[in-house]
């Protein structure tokens, strides 16, 4: 491999806006996460910040409607006369809008494009968008806190350049607007390992969820018992992710870290902590692959801002101290880097966890691996 050169892309814009003082997604944590990386000394001549730059028009209609587009526009700027529910829009739900919600849209849109740019012009190996990973909004509506879908947009980039792309979600909610974005494509494997939607939005995500026409065996479902832990997830990514995408052979690795799996999060039920989190991304590494990383959901800031620390430390290849920097421990209420706790199920808890696992392995085997000479 060429010598690493890494890029962090990050604004102080990308962490301004406030969807709702009582919403769960809090963008500070986007700020959080690139003062704990400085305050570690994260940046230099070959790891730098690069600054976004908000996606134009074009590049949104390569997968959202010029309709849709122009809605959220409007409720941005407080001036519709539509109903907001037509594009999944509220002021008290999931997708509440907000005076400069285009705006920040287009930013962490353009974060995830700009990434693909450098990697594609060779000026990086990797990239890393904390604010993107927007996964779940769909061509023409919001959904699950997404209001538009960076991931697509960035894929399309890399497909419009003849290049084969393998996706890979680890958000705790499965990445749904990117498998429908590809359902029928050869060209985009997309793989989701995440809590059940028996369990968890969007209620989607399952094994038998593998594409249609040209792209069935391309959609990869692997969805988790709630409070499985390390062991069992490593295992079970192991098993079923790695073999996939060495034999797709991708051109270039893109990857959503969401980190509400984090056993801290208090929307979701996973239970992994900032080691398995580490594991997953090296994983990442280890495929020697261009790689788009984004972020995600998460929703406890501190996990948050410590795990994401440890993925680009990962990216970059450097393992940073577990004490936190003075300064920013005493700013920000904690000390360590890395998780010590381990959270322990119940034995009759356990066992359900590692027998729903072990059936969706072999679903999984059933329903993708031939697809793929496996």
């Amino acid at each position: 491999m060429a010598k690493l050169k890494t890029a962090f892309i990050y604004d102080e814009s990308m962490a301004a806006h406030v969807l709702r003082s009582d919403h769960p997604m809090k963008p500070i944590r986007i700020k959080n996460t690139y003062e704990l990386l400085y305050a570690y000394g994260a940046f230099d001549s070959d790891h730098y910040v690069v600054r976004p730059r908000p996606a134009t028009g074009r590049e949104l209609q390569t997968f959202h409607t010029l309709e849709y587009i122009s809605a959220v526009e409007s409720l941005s700027q407080g001036s519709h006369g539509f109903d907001p529910g037509n594009y999944n829009f509220s002021l008290t739900g999931d997708n509440p809008y907000f005076s400069g919600m285009y705006e920040s849209a287009l930013i962490s849109t353009g974060g995830s494009i700009v990434g693909a740019e450098l990697l594609c012009e060779g000026t990086v190996n990797r990239a890393f968008n904390i604010g993107g990973g927007l996964h779940h909004a769909a061509a023409d509506r919001s959904s699950g806190f997404c209001v538009f879908n960076d991931p697509v947009i960035a894929i399309n980039y890399f497909l419009d350049r003849g290049m084969r792309v393998a996706y890979i979600d680890i958000d705790c909610h499965h990445g749904d607007g990117v498998q429908n974005a590809y359902y029928d494509s050869d060209q985009v494997l997309t793989i989701s390992i995440h809590e059940s939607g028996k369990y968890l939005f969007p209620g989607t995500g399952f094994p038998d969820e593998n594409g249609v026409g040209p792209g069935r065996g391309y959609s990869v479902n692997i969805p988790l018992f709630p409070f499985t832990d390390d062991e069992t997830y490593l295992r079970i990514f192991r098993e079923l992710i790695i073999p996939v995408v060495q034999a797709f052979a991708p051109d270039v690795i893109t990857t959503q870290l969401g980190i509400d799996t984090h056993y801290k999060d208090p929307i979701t039920h996973l239970q992994l902590t900032s080691k398995a989190f580490s594991a997953i991304v090296k994983e990442f590494a280890d495929f020697e692959k261009p790689w788009l990383a984004m972020g995600g959901g998460g929703y406890d800031i501190g996990a948050v801002a410590r795990c994401w620390t440890l993925a680009y430390g990962v990216m970059i290849d450097r393992e940073w101290p577990n004490d936190i920097p003075l300064d920013y421990a005493r700013q920000n209420g904690f000390n360590l880097l890395r998780d010590e706790y381990v959270p322990c199920s119940q034995p009759d808890l356990r066992e359900q966890i590692e027998k729903h696992a072990s059936k969706v392995s072999e679903e999984v085997k059933a329903s993708i691996f031939s697809y793929h000479g496996l």
